[in-house]
């Protein structure tokens, strides 16, 4: 008899009906293959295996098998198993066929991602190694619904060195993204009885669908060279803005504004949520501190690794004032719905120093990029103005009055993704129209740099 271990095999779902066990199967294989469920070149389980998932003889799977190896559905080779058959597979009638993914454009210009083929994957795999060989077993359970606590705390020393946080482990919640993040902050004001959340003129419609998505109304402020202006904060509940670099226009908040957002928040009770948009990456002075800094009592500061790692990590994070880490905690569902390997290796690469070093690196890099964007534009447009140049991984690039959409339709056509100003736009700000493009610099991997430059050239008026 053989041992259990030996029929261990492939799972495969399949439902024998009809007269007979084996025209059953076969019929039941067959059908499989033809509507796709069964991939071609996919591998069966053995006639062992399979027999004994079903609880019916050897011989009626093996001779099923062999009927559709004859059909042209199976091919069995020594050695390699039995695999479905490389044919052309008919959809059942009344599929909808699967729509065609866009294509890629050539160059990709367009803000808010990193070079991911910079993605530090040697340093990340040793990192994860480290953390998986040094987590207990109950790191991998359920677990604190702010996140792991090695992460808290290796997120907690490099907010205050780095970022000149006030943080406090306890305090720190981690999210799956800002969004993520603003959507937990936006059912946790709503449900304190806040209706409006003042936002910036300029920025992210995905951010402005969350919080009306939850209840709220937006109340756009104005801007100008300064930064947003908070002169017109009376009656919001909350303000949402990029203090550290504008997004998108590129400026940081100026100083005296800085100082009337918080004293705002402390005269009315007001929640300031921070976007730390860009903090890490400035390149002509030191780096903005981050506002929370001024106030860590009516101050949410809200980071992630989207930007200085990859977005695919799902990785952000809230230094929350005292008393809004359990409310949000609690509106994520009370689970930590963060990857606790991730967490944990993120906790490790922060740590052993590899994100400072990645972070040293990728600003290098980035600002060598934006320093050639500059002399390109300068070079070959002249009617083109560049600004918002000192951080971030993109820039203001300003267009003669009337030429943003033919623009931005050019590139269409030479296939540059490209950005338009007026994208970014809130419907309901006042704010005087400016043709102008939002360059991504940090998307296209370095081979490929010269040539995206050439196709903005191309595309810009002379």
């Amino acid at each position: 008899m053989a041992e259990p271990w030996a029929t261990l095999g492939i799972d495969l779902h399949v439902e024998p009906a009809g007269p007979g066990l084996r025209r059953g199967l076969t019929d039941a294989l067959r059908e499989a293959v033809r509507s796709g469920r069964l991939a071609p070149g996919t591998r069966l389980p053995s006639s062992r295996a399979l027999a004994a998932d079903l609880g019916i003889a050897r011989n009626t799977v093996a001779d099923a098998y062999a009927d559709l190896v004859a059909e042209g559905w199976l091919t069995a080779r020594q050695g390699s198993g039995t695999r479905v058959a490389a044919r052309e597979v008919v959809p059942p009638s009344g599929t909808a066929p699967h729509p065609r993914a866009p294509a890629r454009p050539a160059y990709d210009l367009r803000p808010g991602n990193p070079d991911l083929a910079s993605f530090p994957r040697a340093e990340w795999l040793k990192a994860a190694r480290r953390a998986l060989n040094a987590a207990p077993h109950h790191a991998l359970d359920y677990g604190d619904p702010r996140g792991r606590p090695e992460l808290r705390a290796a997120l907690a020393g490099y907010l205050s060195r780095a970022r000149g946080v006030r943080a406090d482990p306890e305090r720190i919640v981690v999210c799956a993204g800002i969004s993520h993040g603003l959507r937990l902050l936006g059912a946790v004001l709503r449900a304190r009885g806040a209706r409006t959340v003042a936002v910036e003129s300029y920025g992210l419609d995905v951010h402005w669908r969350i919080l009306t998505g939850c209840g709220l109304d937006l109340a756009p402020l104005p801007f100008d060279r300064r930064g947003t202006d908070p002169g017109a904060l009376s009656g919001a509940d909350a303000l949402l803005l990029t203090p550290a670099h504008q997004f998108p226009m590129g400026v940081p908040l100026h100083r005296d504004r800085r100082r009337a957002v918080v004293d705002w928040a402390r005269r009315t009770g007001g929640l300031v949520l921070e976007d730390d948009y860009d903090g890490e990456f400035r390149y002509d002075r030191q780096p903005v501190g981050a506002l929370q800094g001024l106030d860590p009592d009516r101050v949410v500061h809200l980071g992630t690794a989207s930007k200085s790692l990859a977005p695919g990590l799902r990785l952000a994070w809230m230094m929350l004032p005292p008393g809004l880490a359990e409310e949000v905690a609690a509106a994520k569902g009370g689970i930590d719905n963060c990857g606790a390997l991730d967490q944990l290796t993120l906790a490790e690469f922060l740590t052993s120093g590899a994100y400072d070093r990645h972070v040293r690196a990728s600003r290098l890099r980035y600002r060598r990029r934006r320093d050639a964007l500059v002399a390109a534009v300068t070079a070959r447009a002249p009617h083109a103005r560049v600004t918002g140049i000192a951080a971030g991984l993109h820039v203001l690039l300003r267009l003669p009055a009337g030429t943003e959409q033919s623009v931005v339709q050019a590139a269409h056509w030479r296939g540059l993704a490209l950005h338009g100003l007026a994208r970014y736009i809130n419907p309901g700000a006042r704010a005087d129209p400016v043709d102008a493009l939002v360059v991504g610099y940090g998307t296209p991997p370095d081979h490929a740099w010269s040539g995206a430059l050439d196709a903005l050239s191309a595309v810009l008026p002379g």
